[in-house]
């Protein structure tokens, strides 16, 4: 069970860096005017997305089904409802940004680099709270 917790832990930190970082080059290339540099968030964002935070998505999740299905680990916890009620939205937000980085693609872009700071923060609230989550166990 300790290499399926060491597991979900390592593509949960894998996932967490592509969502961290892939909203920073959102602002710096909304702040981009120049159509080969244009070109290079493009192609950092679409490798991030797909190479790096996706796989590590995935996995996390495969992981914690594992642990939760599999050795019972928070069945039938309140925290776990909780926790799970962040993956899901994580999820959501990871799709979210899938779909900007669509935007940028196809020079569909509707925001500004001021947007992406603020977005660029709710994946920070979601650790916290998953973190405090599993090590408190509240209810």
């Amino acid at each position: 069970m300790l290499w399926v917790k060491a597991f979900h832990i390592i593509f949960m930190v894998t996932w967490f860096a592509g969502l961290f970082y892939l909203p920073r080059l959102f602002v710096y290339h909304a702040m981009t005017q120049d159509a080969a540099t244009s070109a290079q968030f493009e192609t950092m964002e679409r490798k991030l997305y797909f190479g790096i935070a996706t796989p590590g998505g995935i996995l996390t999740i495969l992981f914690g089904a594992w642990l939760w299905l599999g050795y019972d680990i928070g069945a039938g916890s309140g925290w776990l409802v909780a926790k799970l009620i962040l993956v899901i939205m994580l999820v959501l937000y990871h799709l979210w940004c899938g779909r900007i980085l669509k935007n940028f693609q196809t020079d569909n872009n509707t925001h500004s680099h001021v947007f992406y700071r603020w977005f660029n923060e709710f994946p920070v609230l979601v650790l916290v709270a998953s973190v405090l989550l599993v090590v408190f166990k509240p209810f």
